[in-house]
């Protein structure tokens, strides 16, 4: 995989955690709900109306799907969609400060596994 390959890959899977992060972010302002009958135009509203984070996050998703097609493009699907599990690493770790999530032992081990199994399939 070349370098120009390698960073179309990369762009792709950070800009997906970026979009996950940012839609986790603008779910949290919303607080925790359901979807009913009765409420899902209200809560679509309220979502809505969270533009710097469910926008920025569906706008990081679009560009993802553009800039994974050059990747794919450019690289075995055998080999890029593995690199798809990086953004488990990222977000493992980026979630720590905006959500107070955790990072345990239990979680540092399967990051562990995960980059271990992306480095064994880019080799192959």
């Amino acid at each position: 995989m070349n370098p120009i390959s390698l960073f179309g890959i990369f762009a792709g899977v950070s800009l997906n955690a970026g979009a996950q992060l940012l839609l986790k972010a603008g779910t949290n302002a919303v607080g925790h709900f359901e979807f009913t009958r009765a409420n899902i135009l209200p809560i679509a509203f309220r979502l809505a109306t969270q533009p710097p984070t469910i926008i920025g996050g569906f706008a990081c998703y679009v560009i993802s799907v553009v800039v994974w097609v050059v990747g794919l493009s450019r690289v075995d699907v055998s080999i890029a969609y593995p690199m798809l599990s990086l953004g488990y690493v990222v977000n493992a770790f980026a979630a720590g400060y905006p959500f107070g999530e955790v990072m345990s032992v239990q979680k540092l081990v399967g990051i562990g596994i995960v980059l271990l199994g992306v480095v064994v399939l880019a080799r192959s």
